[in-house]
């Protein structure tokens, strides 16, 4: 159960970013589907790495929106000086991870709560 617990949990945090960014299209949201589908064979081979399904699925959309639609999400602290680049996890392999600016080494928000940020 507490598998099934981090994988909805992961699919919900990222959709949340996804629909502050208005990109929660429903072809979008299957690709976070389809993320969380192939992370869950993931994780029932390492139950332990369950702390870190939000980050991966996370990336993993990143990778998939990169190839299909281009970068996302946009960081916020470059865009107004026309430096568009995406953010990026961080860490990219452990718990509580959050969305990052590398040029700025900020960190930007939780995985999850890209609508508190100012635009």
């Amino acid at each position: 159960m507490e598998l099934e617990q981090a994988l909805h949990a992961a699919r919900a945090l990222v959709l949340a970013d996804l629909a502050a960014g208005d990109v929660a299209e429903a072809d979008v949201v299957s690709l976070v589907e389809d993320a969380v589908a192939q992370r869950r064979w993931w994780v029932e081979q390492w139950p332990e790495g369950a702390e870190f399904l939000v980050g991966l699925v996370a990336q993993d959309v990143q990778d998939a929106l990169l190839d299909r639609y281009g970068r996302w999400p946009l960081c916020p602290v470059c865009t107004e000086s026309g430096d568009l680049h995406a953010l990026e996890v961080e860490p990219e392999l452990g718990p509580d991870p959050h969305w990052a600016c590398t040029k700025q080494a900020v960190l930007v928000a939780p995985v999850g709560s890209l609508s508190s940020v100012r635009r």
